[in-house]
């Protein structure tokens, strides 16, 4: 049997004639001139179109995530996926109108707004203006003349990078001898960073963030320096950090002090290789991410966040991190915290209580659905969505607001969730991927539905997540600690620079304002170094530079 027309009209073919082409060869190579032409302006408008195409798949993208709150796996895959088609074609566009001789007119999409100057957009007002005057010839190139007259001026902007410099600072201390008792006088030396050391507090800063929060290794940093003529050693520079880690480990208590004197903590680990001496091969070690961050609850105090590195990830750890805490821990399911939560003596309440993460809970819902497409499973996001979007609409509202918004549409929520857990667990049992999604929710339950009890409590544990992903990021890049003692200052340079970061802070301008003061220092006044202390000065001091520019 013959293929069946799907189109009740009959198909027809059309064939275009062509004009005779000329004889000629100046004439034919012209024609092929001009049909390559079109065709590279043609090229050229297909490419802004593929690049409106994919800019507006990643505004779509971005505004589905911003719609549905975190359930965003998916999401951010293919928004991750999307920035770079879309940086790629935006790169390849600039390079086609670089080649045109003659740029195309642009193609401007039905309802996409019009087309700005991008150099003049890049151009912010609080960027320093330097003058470059381009002066005219003192003459009239066509009569001679030397009697000119100012008229007007056109002016063009242009954004230009001055890399970063060194420069070395000669510290003079003028020696003076008193004529009547022939004392010396003179001005006691300024403190170093690092003592007997030549590195100042703003390179210090800067080798530490690159390291930390950068996530260049000290090699790379050193080929760096040596490219700009500065020939800093590997060696050098770890003395440095190391010599760093002992003088700011003081500053790194007292946040810990603050971090443990709340009533709420968030707690989190991730894996850290690490070289084992003597050996080619590297163990797991871990860094504890201990966060108090209370605003989500309308809490002003300052949010921080400790972190800390054992060798291993023995529940003894955790246990002896928070053993004087006393309050609410949430945590993801690892069987170490349990300890916390057990009172110490029968019939007294433990000093610790449990809330859990409904981002983990979710999640296994998400990877079931992802695999089988499973009808249950979309039940469960879809009630849980509906939790995440309560949590939306109170989230900045007193720990009172809070409780009273969750008691009246969250509750019964989670009431009729978890009878649906319940009955769809009997029908399906615990062995099925089903009923381990189900059981992960139900063993936990009291501490997931915590939240819904006490304002203070947030819905997961994404807040010191969010701290922990950056380490993630730089395990690609340095790979391993080189000890146990690497890992411990990686924790105490974590601990300081993601404090800055959370509140607000540029963490290299933070870093080298504590690194030019913290010798100076006594131990009773470190307090007046923490990020939230030190942020109005930053503050004070940019506006002053900006007024100044």
């Amino acid at each position: 049997m013959g293929s069946v027309q799907s189109c009740s009209m009959p198909a027809r073919v059309i064939t275009k004639k062509h004009q005779p082409l000329p004889s000629d060869v100046a004439t034919l190579q012209a024609l092929v001139l001009a049909q390559q032409e079109r065709l590279e302006q043609r090229e050229g408008e297909v490419l802004h179109l593929s690049t409106w195409v994919e800019k507006l798949k990643l505004q779509i993208a971005l505004l589905k995530r911003l719609r549905f709150g975190r359930s965003s796996e998916q999401l951010d895959a293919e928004i991750t996926q999307l920035e770079l088609v879309v940086d790629e074609l935006s790169t390849e566009q600039a390079v086609h109108e670089a080649k045109a001789e003659n740029v195309a007119p642009e193609i401007h999409l039905p309802g996409a707004p019009e087309a700005v100057d991008r150099s003049r957009k890049l151009l912010a007002k609080h960027l320093p203006r330097e003058p470059a005057v381009h002066a005219a010839a003192c003459t009239c190139p066509a009569c001679g003349s030397d009697r000119l007259r100012l008229v007007g001026e056109d002016v063009s902007e242009q954004l230009e990078f001055v890399p970063e410099h060194f420069k070395v600072i000669r510290h003079v201390r003028p020696k003076y001898s008193c004529l009547g008792c022939q004392t010396l006088v003179q001005a006691p030396a300024p403190s170093r960073p690092i003592a007997k050391s030549p590195v100042g507090p703003g390179l210090l800063a800067h080798v530490l963030v690159s390291k930390y929060v950068d996530h260049l290794p000290l090699y790379r940093q050193s080929e760096i320096y040596g490219r700009q003529g500065v020939e800093l050693a590997r060696s050098t520079l770890a003395d440095w950090v190391g010599g760093a880690s002992v003088l700011l480990q003081p500053l790194v208590d007292q946040l810990q002090r603050h971090v443990l004197s709340g009533t709420k903590v968030h707690a989190d680990d991730t894996p850290v290789p690490v070289l084992q001496p003597g050996r080619k091969s590297t163990k797991q070690g871990r860094l504890w991410g201990y966060v108090r961050d209370d605003r989500a609850s309308g809490d002003a105090t300052a949010p921080a966040v400790w972190f800390t590195y054992t060798p291993d990830r023995k529940g003894i750890h955790p246990q002896q991190h928070l053993k004087d805490f006393v309050g609410i821990v949430q945590a993801d399911g690892y069987a170490g915290y349990a300890e916390l939560f057990r009172p110490a003596k029968s019939g007294m309440p433990a000093k610790a209580l449990e809330a859990a993460c409904w981002a983990h809970a979710r999640r296994k819902f998400y990877e079931l659905h992802q695999a089988t497409g499973s009808p249950q499973a979309l039940h469960a996001l879809t009630t849980i969505q509906c939790l995440y979007q309560i949590e939306a609409e109170v989230r900045g509202s007193s720990a009172e607001q809070r409780w009273r918004a969750r008691q009246a549409h969250a509750m019964p929520i989670l009431k009729a969730h978890k009878e649906w857990l319940t009955s769809t667990l009997a029908q399906t049992g615990k062995k099925s991927a089903l009923g381990q999604a189900i059981h992960y929710s139900l063993v936990r339950w009291e501490a997931l539905a915590r939240y819904a009890e006490d304002g203070r409590i947030e819905m997961d544990n994404n807040i010191v997540e969010r701290e922990i992903r950056p380490i993630a990021l730089g395990k690609k890049n340095w790979m391993f600690a080189g000890s146990d003692a690497g890992g411990e200052r990686a924790a105490a340079m974590y601990s300081l620079l993601n404090s800055a970061k959370l509140n607000g802070l540029n963490p290299e301008a933070y870093l080298r304002h504590v690194l030019e003061r913290i010798a100076d220092t006594k131990i009773t006044q470190l307090e007046s170094l923490l990020p939230w202390n030190v942020a109005p000065i930053l503050a004070q001091e940019k506006q002053q530079a900006l007024q100044a520019a």
